[in-house]
């Protein structure tokens, strides 16, 4: 059951990172409103709940779970490269896009395989 709801706010994040990524290029005055801005932190904190309750639930802590780390040093990259995207404009800001979204399908990659070097 946890599995499914953080998969479930894996889904509403990424869909809501996307879709505030498309209305700051189309309607940034939305973003200004309330919800835009408090939601997400909302999304995100249930998220890395779940995910905490996840590895508690797993019994992942132990020494050769690395796999976790690897996740969690791609979140802080997700986070700040996320951050960029919605602070920056022009090519600074796709960049940053195309860095958060890499380091999204390496998290779900790792996920799957629970393995952080699977490309070797």
């Amino acid at each position: 059951m946890i599995k499914f709801i953080h998969l479930s706010f894996v889904l509403i994040s990424v869909i809501s990172f996307v879709g505030r990524v498309v209305l700051s290029e189309t309607h940034p005055q939305i973003l200004k409103q309330k919800l835009f801005k408090i939601a997400p932190h909302v999304i995100d904190t249930l998220l890395l709940l779940s995910g905490i309750l996840l590895v508690f639930q797993g019994q992942w802590l132990a020494a050769e779970y690395g796999w976790i780390i690897a996740k969690m040093l791609a979140l802080a990259g997700y986070i700040g490269l996320g951050v960029m995207t919605m602070r920056n404009r022009g090519t600074a800001r796709w960049v940053a896009f195309g860095g958060a979204m890499a380091c999204f399908v390496y998290i779900g990659i790792v996920a799957v395989t629970k393995n952080a070097l699977f490309f070797l």
